[in-house]
C-alpha cells in the first residue's frame, strides 16, 4: 500500500477525476455559472486542479480566464483536460504555475472562485491570499469560495465514500475520513482497485486542513477591502472588492 501525506496530489491526481469529476462539475455548474455568465472582464480560478471548474467557467463566459494551479501533478492533468477543449477555448486561458499570491496579477478579473481551496491553506498563506485576490479583482468583483471546517473534528471519523466506478474488470472506491491533529483537520482519502473482489491496489494521502469560522474569515477579507455579500449558494462565502480604498 502506497502512504502519502501532504505530497501535493501525487497519489489523487490518478484517482481523482474517475471517482470525482461528475459531482464536482454538477457542484461547480451549481455555484459558479450564473456568476460567470455575469463576467465582463475577466474570471480568476484559484487553485484548478484537474481543470474541472475552469470547464465550467469556459462554458458559461466569453471572457478570458486566468487560471493557477502550482501543484505539478494536478496541472499536468489541467493541462490534458485543455488540450481535449476546442482552439477557441484554450485561447482565453492564462495559467500561472505559481501560487496566486506569487502570481503577479493587478486588475484582471470582475469574479474569482477558489473551489475546495482556502480549507487547505494555512492562516498566514490564506490571509496572503485573500491580498493578492483583491489585487486581482477589478473593483466592484466578486470572490466565491467554499468554507473551511468551522472547527476541529472530535476523533476520528468517515466523511464520505467514492465510487464505485467499472474500468474493464476493475472497481475503483474510495474513503475519505477526516480527525483532529495538533489544532488542524487531518483528512485521509484511502483509494482501493479491486479486481475479481481481490484488491489489487490500495493507497492513501494525507491533506491539512485549518478550521475558520465566517466572523474570522470576515475580518480577515474586510482587512483587504473584501467585504461580505450574500453567497448565491449553501456552502459558499461570498465578498466584493471596494470600489474605493480605506481612506480615498
Amino acid at each position: 500500500m502506497t502512504d502519502t501525506s501532504g505530497a501535493d496530489y501525487a497519489v489523487s491526481v490518478e484517482f481523482y477525476d474517475l471517482l470525482q469529476a461528475e459531482a464536482r462539475r454538477d457542484q461547480a455548474t451549481r455555484r459558479f455559472t450564473e456568476a460567470a455568465r455575469r463576467a465582463r472582464h475577466g474570471v480568476l480560478d484559484i487553485g484548478a486542479g484537474t481543470g474541472i471548474v475552469t470547464e465550467v467557467l469556459l462554458d458559461a463566459c466569453a471572457v478570458p480566464i486566468h487560471v493557477v494551479e502550482p501543484t505539478p501533478a494536478m496541472r499536468a492533468a489541467l493541462l490534458t483536460r485543455l488540450a481535449a477543449l476546442g482552439a477557441d477555448r484554450r485561447a482565453r486561458v492564462t495559467l500561472h504555475s505559481a501560487p496566486v499570491e506569487a502570481a503577479g496579477l493587478e486588475g484582471v478579473a470582475d469574479l474569482a472562485v477558489a473551489s475546495n481551496v482556502i480549507a487547505c491553506l494555512d492562516p498566514a498563506t490564506r490571509r496572503a491570499v485573500w491580498q493578492a485576490v483583491a489585487r486581482a479583482l477589478l473593483p466592484g468583483g466578486l470572490l466565491l469560495f467554499d468554507l473551511p471546517p468551522a472547527q476541529l473534528p472530535t476523533s476520528r471519523e468517515t466523511v464520505g465514500r467514492l465510487g464505485p466506478v467499472r474500468v474493464g474488470p476493475d472497481i475503483y472506491t474510495a474513503e475519505v475520513t477526516r480527525e483532529p491533529d495538533r489544532g488542524i483537520v487531518r483528512v485521509v482519502f484511502t483509494y482501493c482497485v479491486l479486481r475479481d473482489g481481490q484488491v489489487v491496489r490500495r493507497a492513501t494521502e494525507a491533506f491539512s486542513m485549518w478550521p475558520a469560522g465566517a466572523r474570522q474569515l470576515g475580518a480577515e477579507l474586510e482587512a483587504q477591502g473584501l467585504y461580505v455579500v450574500r453567497a448565491p449558494s449553501v456552502g459558499l462565502m461570498a465578498a466584493r472588492r471596494r470600489w474605493r480604498a480605506f481612506g480615498s
